[in-house]
């Protein structure tokens, strides 16, 4: 299957993802999450970037960005990914043993307008405003993956930073208010679980890299940047009748 294009247009928000190579362990130890939130931040430096999110995990990370420009997104991700890979080999004294990560990164595109309260009562969009979705399932990650029984108690993540609770000594990655802001309640809202309906549509996204968002918009978001594919059941249809 040939691999779906990826979408670099500025003024977009973004979920981006990637995984160790073979999911072993990415981040071991302090140091390695704290280099790695060096390099985040040293990005943000060479590449204007609006950060929403995140979330470092033992073997992957997630992140909300959301670029400028267009092309920017690919060029923070390819000096991201770079340096941390150099950086990450030399501190463990692997060069030239294999990879880091399991490949290119992966994003999909989030929908930014916030629905109507006509459209929320109609159940256009779980769970409200799409980043908000998007940002809910990154910054919860931890309490699903039974690391910490609230968001705020992971260090490495936006809500320990938005609550004040990163450790000292490790470098701020700046973040940038979803648009709209964030409900006083937010973190209690992130510590519920999300529907699984939430669920599958978020995963399906990380999955195909298609759009996320409204229904209508995720079509013609689809068509306009030509991933109609990503919207598409995979596998050949099955035939109603043998031989037919």
């Amino acid at each position: 299957m040939p691999r779906v294009g990826r979408v670099n247009i500025g003024g977009v928000a973004y979920h981006v993802l990637n995984r160790a190579n073979a999911r072993l362990p990415l981040f071991e130890c302090r140091a390695d999450y704290a280099a790695f939130a060096a390099v985040v931040a040293e990005a943000h430096e060479r590449v204007a970037m609006w950060t929403i999110g995140y979330c470092i995990m033992p073997n992957h990370w997630h992140m909300v960005l959301w670029p400028r420009k267009d092309g920017d997104l690919s060029e923070f991700m390819r000096w991201l990914t770079v340096t941390h890979t150099q950086r990450w080999h030399a501190a463990h004294g692997t060069a030239g043993e294999g990879h880091v990560y399991q490949g290119r990164f992966k994003s999909f595109a989030i929908q930014q307008t916030r629905p109507s309260f006509d459209q929320r009562a109609k159940g256009m969009l779980e769970g409200g405003d799409a980043i908000l979705s998007v940002l809910r399932y990154v910054e919860r990650n931890p309490v699903r993956a039974g690391l910490a029984t609230s968001a705020v108690l992971w260090p490495w993540s936006s809500a320990a930073g938005r609550a004040g609770k990163q450790l000292a000594d490790v470098p701020i990655i700046p973040l940038t208010p979803p648009p709209g802001g964030l409900a006083d309640d937010w973190l209690d809202i992130v510590n519920r679980p999300q529907t699984d309906a939430e669920m599958a549509a978020l995963q399906r996204c990380m999955q195909r890299g298609c759009p996320f968002g409204r229904e209508d918009w995720v079509r013609r978001m689809a068509t306009e940047w030509n991933l109609t594919s990503t919207l598409k059941p995979r596998g050949r249809p099955i035939n109603a009748k043998k031989g037919s």
